[in-house]
């Protein structure tokens, strides 16, 4: 009967263990890539809602907010180097209805369909629509155009 020396019993497995975890490890950094993508476009889509009600804020009369507020996504979003497949922003301009004095807001929502495709991992959404609003008062005392 020939003894193997101690120790040769687990020869390969190193190899194997390797074989089956990198599929494993692949596919958790892709998830993390995925995640990192998702969270960073989110944070841009709200600031660029951000950046919406306020230039719109800002403006005098209401057709003039809504294309300031369209510019302000625009350049928030490509400042942060989001590409959106489809994207749209709703300004909601009553508040430039509002009497002097009484108080009165702009409220933007924005919506991003960020891609995933392109992460390659099976059973990833291709895309994931991203939307965020955010509010922002107008002066109260500043005169405003009747519509």
């Amino acid at each position: 009967m020939m003894r193997t020396p101690a120790g040769t019993r687990d020869r390969g497995s190193m190899a194997l263990e390797t074989a089956v975890l990198a599929p494993v490890l692949i596919a958790v950094l892709g998830l993390m890539i995925a995640f990192g993508r998702i969270v960073d476009a989110d944070g841009a889509v709200d600031g660029a809602a951000r950046a919406a009600a306020r230039a719109a804020s800002l403006e005098y009369d209401a057709a003039t907010a809504q294309a300031a507020a369209q510019t302000a996504v625009t350049r928030s979003l490509q400042g942060e180097g989001i590409t959106c497949t489809a994207s749209s922003i709703e300004v909601d301009t009553a508040g430039y209805a509002a009497d002097l004095g009484q108080d009165a807001q702009v409220t933007a929502t924005v919506a991003c369909t960020a891609a995933l495709a392109d992460i390659g991992l099976p059973g990833l959404p291709g895309s994931k629509t991203l939307t965020a609003t955010w509010t922002s008062p107008l002066d109260t005392f500043r005169g405003r155009p009747k519509p």
